[in-house]
């Protein structure tokens, strides 16, 4: 181990033993595939693939955390304006990692409960295929919770939660009277669950919430953090000083 390696494992573990508060719930917005890609000279498609080898080490330190819920944006509703090539490598790398985790020894010795969010009308067959199986080889695991925002947009979410409600309302199966906060978050993730977020990450210095799950995070006033690392480059050290970011806010 080098002496800048150990002096960060001690600085990590200090941080750590200071916290006070671990959220329960922790989204993450995983910017900067493509710049760390550009970066280096190679196209998109290295860079989400740099990212995605970091999304299960960050479940590994999320366990070692503490935290029980963990929500990624992996793929928005704008995502799909991209080039039709940059979309469908995207589209099949989820297939190829969701594949892995059902074969992944971790997901069942932890009993990981993996969930996908979104507009499933957009996702193409043989994505919503291989999330069918992982989410059913997953769904009696109740320990550590993944969910993976895919075609996803918040405004969306709630537009079409809105809907729902107003069509119950029509039919007289629901009054209006008993339109709380819970009943809209009951039909927003109905096959889901989706407690409040307490804290935001996003990578790559963009400063930004960009509409992901304002409902369980605007509505809980979770806690910010923004990393500079891109996606690729997350590391531990960023990951517990997003949480000493939850831990000063609940103390103040």
């Amino acid at each position: 181990m080098s002496l800048r390696s150990f002096a960060e494992d001690l600085y990590v573990h200090r941080l750590i033993r200071q916290l006070t508060y671990v959220p329960n719930h922790v989204a993450i917005i995983q910017d900067g595939n493509r710049r760390f890609a550009k970066a280096r000279g190679k196209d998109p498609a290295f860079g989400h693939r740099a990212g995605a080898e970091i999304t299960m080490k960050v479940f590994d330190w999320m366990e070692e955390l503490g935290v029980i819920h963990t929500t990624f944006y992996s793929f928005s509703t704008e995502n799909f304006k991209r080039s039709p090539e940059e979309v469908n490598e995207l589209l099949e790398l989820f297939i190829e990692k969701f594949s892995e985790m059902i074969k992944d020894p971790r997901i069942y010795d932890k009993k990981v409960n993996i969930t996908v969010i979104g507009d499933r009308s957009l996702i193409n067959d043989r994505l919503l295929e291989k999330i069918r199986d992982v989410e059913e080889a997953t769904k009696n695991h109740h320990q550590y919770y993944l969910h993976f925002a895919i075609a996803y947009g918040g405004r969306n979410e709630i537009l079409e939660t809105t809907k729902s409600i107003i069509s119950k309302v029509r039919a007289g199966e629901l009054s209006p009277d008993s339109i709380t906060p819970d009943c809209v978050t009951e039909r927003m993730y109905s096959e889901v669950e989706m407690p409040p977020v307490d804290l935001i990450i996003r990578t790559a210095n963009d400063k930004r919430t960009s509409n992901f799950l304002p409902w369980l995070a605007n509505g809980n006033e979770a806690a910010v953090c923004f990393c500079v690392p891109p996606w690729p480059e997350f590391r531990y050290v960023d990951m517990v000083r997003a949480l000493r970011t939850y831990d000063q806010r609940m103390k103040v």
